[in-house]
């Protein structure tokens, strides 16, 4: 079906802030004896939701984190973001020039995508059309979040385009019943190798337009 909206992930995706977030929770870690590397941050926590995240390391490690880790992490992240986020390179150019309705369904808290699209100077670009795993019982890998937005953006979901780099949200978007295409641009996926498979790979917004038309002719098709 032609798509009729575009829902992006946030981190990764809109905001180039996988490596940020990655570097400033390997460091918190370390402060309480827990080692991770960044291919650890990579394989594991991708598109998860941080208290998906600290009940995988709870898991790992056998223990809780602090009860005052999660409002540090944000805090040192947010001030990380104010120095060092960038969008993904090309993003704001496919913006201006998108013409369709867009929205972002995220696994970020709803204080850290607002200023993230602050920083970035996109808070307008979305207006409120910004979802998060918040909204929704079960976060990414389950469609809830994808299907939650595209309710909300009333368009039904088999006219939806998800953009996402992780493994959790693509197979949410998959099982929303939505088109899905893998964004690799991000500086976390740099020099990745990424496996042909049913979902589309691209790794630069310049190729946007010519990866859906792809998509639609391969789904016309099927």
């Amino acid at each position: 079906m032609p798509p009729k909206l575009v829902i992006f992930d946030c981190d990764g995706v809109v905001a180039d802030s996988e490596v940020l977030s990655a570097l400033v929770l390997i460091d918190q870690l370390a402060e309480i004896g827990i080692r991770i590397t960044p291919d650890d941050v990579r394989r594991d926590f991708l598109g998860r939701s941080f208290p998906t995240v600290a009940a995988s390391l709870r898991d790992r490690f056998g223990a809780p984190l602090p009860a005052d880790f999660e409002a540090r992490y944000r805090t040192r992240l947010l001030e990380r973001f104010e120095h060092n986020l960038t969008p993904t390179p090309g993003l704001a150019a496919l913006l201006s020039r998108l013409d369709m309705p867009i929205c972002i369904a995220t696994s970020s808290s709803p204080p850290r995508v607002a200023r993230t699209l602050e920083i970035l100077g996109l808070a307008k670009v979305f207006g409120p059309n910004v979802f998060t795993a918040s909204q929704v019982r079960h976060g990414k890998p389950a469609p809830d979040l994808f299907l939650f937005a595209a309710d909300r953006m009333q368009v039904s979901p088999r006219h939806c385009v998800v953009i996402e780099d992780s493994a959790p949200g693509i197979a949410a978007g998959l099982a929303a019943g939505m088109s899905v295409l893998h964004y690799v641009g991000g500086a976390h996926l740099k020099d990745q190798v990424h496996p042909a498979g049913n979902v589309p790979v691209f790794d630069n917004w310049n190729e946007f337009e010519h990866v859906l038309e792809c998509l639609e002719k391969r789904a016309v098709k099927s």
